[in-house]
């Protein structure tokens, strides 16, 4: 009886072990292929472009569908792509990713970060308009219908920036009616936000 006990417990457990490796399995052959390119992250393949657009990702160009470095960065970390090397097809880990980000961009690792925040938060963010703005910020579950209600200007806790910048930033944004919201990266690497509406110079 024991031993009929103890057997079944067994045949269960290597069960779930079993089915718990199947969906790792799954998990790991459903990730979207991307290959790495000078000016960002490619996907190719039809579908995935449809699903990632969708969802507020990428720039669609002749080959496929174009990922910034801070959008490959971002679904590299949540495991829902894998990136490749163009020539060689070998593995892009998260740093070689980041470093070549940090080779083009001296804000990269900013950029990163005050995007990794807004979408965890459930925000669709894309690429911003110049004039210091880095995001364009949709209302959770506007994309595709409205227009973008915040412009985000990122910055590091202790970054000097000129009141001069913020002031045309915060020009620029109204005119087009929209509210610019100023994104600190503090020292912990929490994003804290602030709304602008005007600077007073005294």
């Amino acid at each position: 009886m024991h031993d009929s006990v103890r057997n079944m417990v067994g045949w269960i457990t290597a069960l779930k072990q079993s089915k718990r490796a199947a969906e790792t399995n799954r998990n790991a052959e459903s990730k979207i292929e991307a290959s790495l390119k000078e000016k960002g992250v490619l996907v190719s393949s039809p579908e995935d472009i449809e699903e990632l657009s969708l969802r507020g990702y990428g720039v669609s160009e002749n080959e496929g569908l174009m990922l910034t470095f801070y959008e490959a960065l971002f679904l590299l970390g949540k495991g829902i792509i894998a990136v490749k090397k163009e020539k060689t097809g070998g593995k892009v880990n998260f740093q070689t990713l980041l470093q070549r980000f940090q080779s083009i961009d001296e804000d990269a690792w900013v950029r990163y970060l005050v995007y990794r925040d807004l979408r965890s938060r459930g925000y669709v963010a894309r690429e911003g308009f110049g004039l210091g703005i880095d995001f364009r910020v949709y209302e959770r579950g506007e994309y595709g219908k409205e227009t973008a209600k915040y412009m985000i200007f990122g910055i590091q806790e202790g970054q000097p920036v000129s009141v001069e910048e913020l002031a045309r930033s915060l020009r620029y944004v109204q005119s087009l009616k929209k509210r610019l919201v100023l994104a600190v990266i503090n020292r912990r690497g929490e994003v804290v936000y602030y709304s602008l509406s005007q600077l007073t110079l005294k």
